[in-house]
């Protein structure tokens, strides 16, 4: 070969190299981007779902924050509530055991009302003897209250008579409103029937209808005490 044939063949050998190496490089080059657009694309995917996740996490948060809030302000209102309507049932049997002692006031209709009470402690005692308890200046009072239930209790059982005698000895304390209690059993058994003592009956026993009256059925209690 001459000169001129081998710098042709040479040349055309670096051609073919040189083309060989660009073909490789670019597929090299596209290989890589194609790896790095995955990968991209997996941190992308990867990231967007982190940020998804601590979204939903603090979304939940959030909305648990709020119903803790909602509650905390529904049972604060509701206590209050509940205070104001229990100062007022306190007030009106506050008033109510203000004027207790009005009772006595009337004595026709005081000593009625004293029958009545210690005839109900005779009923309920059913003995043939008792005594009954009064206050001090209701003595005059509950002697003739004690005459009315002696007969009425004689009448309503068939002619059976029962002492009933006026324990001048024991009265009822000091700071009483008015009544009776009948005792018997041997002093084991009291039936108190003063008026302090009805009221309270009345504040446990009426409270259910008088807190119905005042604000309405509640549908959510269960019991109506």
């Amino acid at each position: 070969m001459s000169d001129d044939q081998v710098a042709g063949e040479l040349k055309k050998m670096t051609a073919f190299i040189r083309q060989e190496a660009l073909e490789k490089a670019k597929e090299i080059q596209i290989k890589a981007d194609e790896e790095f657009a995955i990968e991209k694309s997996k941190l992308v995917r990867q990231e967007t779902s982190s940020i998804d996740s601590q979204y939903e996490k603090k979304f939940k948060q959030a909305g648990m924050s709020q119903q803790i809030t909602r509650s905390t302000l529904a049972n604060k209102t509701r206590i209050k509530v509940l205070s104001a309507r229990q100062e007022l049932l306190d007030g009106l049997f506050e008033k109510a055991r203000a004027k207790l002692g009005d009772y006595s006031k009337d004595k026709g209709k005081y000593q009625e009302l004293c029958k009545n009470l210690i005839l109900e402690g005779l009923y309920a005692m059913n003995e043939n003897k008792v005594v009954v308890r009064a206050r001090k200046e209701d003595y005059d009072v509950v002697k003739k209250a004690i005459e009315g239930a002696k007969d009425e209790y004689k009448k309503s059982r068939d002619g059976k008579e029962v002492q009933v005698q006026l324990d001048e000895k024991n009265p009822q304390p000091e700071g009483c409103s008015g009544g009776a209690s009948v005792v018997g059993g041997g002093g084991r058994i009291d039936i108190n029937n003063t008026l302090d003592e009805r009221l309270k009956l009345l504040e446990t026993d009426a409270l259910p209808m008088v807190r119905t009256s005042l604000f309405g059925k509640n549908e959510n209690r269960r019991f109506q005490d």
